[in-house]
């Protein structure tokens, strides 16, 4: 349960990261701002394939593969989970592993962060521009 409310204080602290304010000289569309959003994207997926993972390990059903509870070892489950969070956050949605009960609103909550990053990004780096001029 722990480690369950350190991965979402992990995810909260990453998401709030983006927006912060940063004193920035010089072009605000950098590698820099590009990286942080690809570790942003990177922590959000992690930590929703591990808030899955624990969940499914814990003996609670949240996601089915073609119909078929998941089942195997730790890495089968995780790896499943990596990829539905993946496709979740991506908005790619290709339906072969579908969210059940307490995992559907894990998953609206994660495709609705996946709409929020990149709209949150332009306008902080817009407001960035704005403030530099």
């Amino acid at each position: 349960m722990l480690f369950l409310f350190a991965v979402f204080f992990s995810v909260y602290k990453s998401f709030i990261q983006l927006f912060k304010r940063y004193e920035r000289r010089g072009n605000h569309l950098s590698l820099e701002n590009l990286g942080f959003l690809f570790l942003l994207y990177v922590n959000v997926l992690i930590g929703f394939g591990l808030i899955f993972t624990l969940i499914e390990m814990r003996g609670i059903s949240v996601l089915i593969d073609n119909g078929v509870a998941l089942s195997g070892s730790f890495f089968d489950i995780f790896s499943e989970a990596m990829y539905f969070s993946g496709v979740t956050l991506l908005s790619v949605g290709y339906g072969d592993i579908t969210p059940i009960g307490i995992g559907r609103w894990f998953a609206i909550i994660e495709a609705l962060i996946g709409y929020i990053i990149p709209a949150a990004f332009v306008v902080r780096s817009m407001g960035d521009y704005e403030r530099a001029y």
